[in-house]
């Protein structure tokens, strides 16, 4: 009796820790906001906004402030980006070069020189392409638009000017902004508080002089899906030469159609007022997309098809499909996880680099467009989509078609991750053997032919 209770409470106890476990493991998660910002393929990524303090002035000081995107595929594209803060005190913009205020506040209080900015909470962006000389910096001027690290390192910074007021005036006296906000053109960034850092070196032209900012301070700025938007971007379609089977991106992926109509949620691509519907939608917001009809609902798609098979080699075709009426993404890039990135042998009409972010690990890929020739992918259309071959060598240790191998293992589009279809899905190999015969079968065939070969010389 006293057996059966002790295992009994033994039992409970058992059972009791492990919920205890559990319930500790999921509040560390909760108590860890970094984790949603947090990219395996990129665990480094970030975009880091410096400011450099280059003079001081009767009341305040001159800084340029410079965004360093050290993301390697994960750009901002068109309408650009929006950096905003608080300021500690009451500081105010006097003016700016490369850059400007959507807005410039109450400055009343001042009389004579009126101040660029008096906003406690300023709102930042870019001037655009053309912009006249005398109000440029280098790196500016470019509406927003800021490219990852690895697919054009020259345009991957932004910069600008600012003369900052009614501030202190010297390195112990100067109070760091705060509550630093960037959008890109919607959300899904978070910074984190200034941080003074040592002071930035600048190497003159001629590389024979050294000059240094007065003080630095930084702020970092890392990426999450799931702030930036509630539903998935995109989604992965599947193919192969050995099976019949398109395995189509999952239904309502991206969304629902909820009984869309023209004027809805989306638009059919043999609508007679396509064009009308369109036109009118410019006046809605750029950052909402007006999709084409589908089970999906995606903006974009991307097609993986296992092509053909030789020897020592396999093929696969990979083709992108925008279904988004209101967007063109320029410098656009895909990031697709494989085994066989390894041996890639021969890659047509785009771009490749590896990628390794862990050593020892070489089976991701950064595919991009070549410029001025597919670079640009157009709105949904009929050429609303790019599309390339790969040409892999097999490892024969590892290769195989059986169970889904020859299909990506993630993918993503501009840095953001497709869903990918359930891996009971995917298209399997067919078996190539033939039918079973019955046991007996197999003895009785040859009894019954022996005894009609034995008749036939009676």
């Amino acid at each position: 009796m006293e057996s059966s209770s002790l295992h009994s409470t033994s039992g409970l106890m058992s059972k009791l820790s492990g919920t205890i476990v559990l319930l500790l493991f999921l509040l560390s998660c909760s108590s860890f906001p970094s984790a949603e910002a947090y990219d395996a393929l990129d665990p480094n990524g970030n975009i880091t906004i410096k400011w450099d303090v280059i003079s001081w002035t009767p009341d305040g000081y001159v800084a340029v402030v410079t965004m360093f995107n050290f993301q390697q595929y994960r750009h901002i594209q068109s309408p650009g980006w929006t950096l905003g803060w608080t300021w500690a005190k009451k500081e105010v913009i006097w003016s700016m070069m490369g850059s400007q205020t959507t807005e410039q506040g109450d400055c009343s209080r001042y009389k004579g020189n009126t101040p660029h900015c008096c906003k406690k909470d300023p709102t930042v962006v870019d001037l655009l392409p053309g912009t006249p000389y005398n109000q440029q910096i280098a790196n500016c001027c470019k509406g927003g638009v800021l490219n990852s690290w690895v697919q054009d390192p020259a345009n991957a910074a932004s910069s600008f000017q600012v003369s900052v007021g009614a501030a202190g005036t010297s390195n112990k006296t100067v109070r760091l902004p705060k509550n630093f906000t960037l959008k890109a053109p919607g959300p899904g960034y978070t910074c984190g508080p200034a941080k003074i850092v040592r002071s930035t070196k600048f190497v003159s032209a001629d590389k024979r002089r050294t000059t240094q900012a007065l003080m630095t301070w930084n702020v970092t700025c890392t990426y999450s899906q799931f702030l930036a938007q509630k539903t998935p971007t995109c989604c992965v379609s599947l193919s192969s030469f050995y099976n019949d089977t398109i395995v189509r991106c999952p239904t309502c992926t991206c969304g629902c159609q909820n009984n869309a109509t023209d004027t809805g949620g989306c638009v059919q691509a043999d609508s007679p007022h396509l064009a009308q519907v369109v036109a009118g939608s410019g006046k809605s917001s750029s950052n909402t997309p007006l999709v084409q009809c589908t089970s999906h609902m995606c903006p974009i798609r991307v097609h993986w098809h296992v092509k053909l098979n030789y020897k020592e080699y396999w093929r696969v075709k990979i083709t992108i499909t925008n279904f988004n009426y209101r967007m063109n993404y320029t410098q656009w890039n895909l990031v697709v996880q494989h085994p066989n990135f390894d041996n890639l042998t021969q890659l047509f009409s785009f771009n490749y680099k590896s990628l390794t972010p862990y050593a020892g690990l070489n089976d991701t890929a950064m595919l991009w467009g070549v410029k001025f020739y597919n670079d640009f992918l157009s709105e949904a259309g009929p050429y609303g989509n790019v599309q390339s071959e790969l040409l892999f060598q097999k490892d024969q240790s590892t290769f195989t078609f059986e169970k889904g191998w020859a299909f990506p293992r993630r993918i993503y589009f501009n840095g953001d991750n497709c869903v990918m279809p359930p891996p009971d899905a995917y298209p399997w190999l067919p078996n190539a053997s033939p039918q079973p015969i019955l046991p007996g079968l197999v003895t009785f065939v040859p009894i019954v032919a022996s005894t009609l070969l034995f008749l036939a010389f009676v």
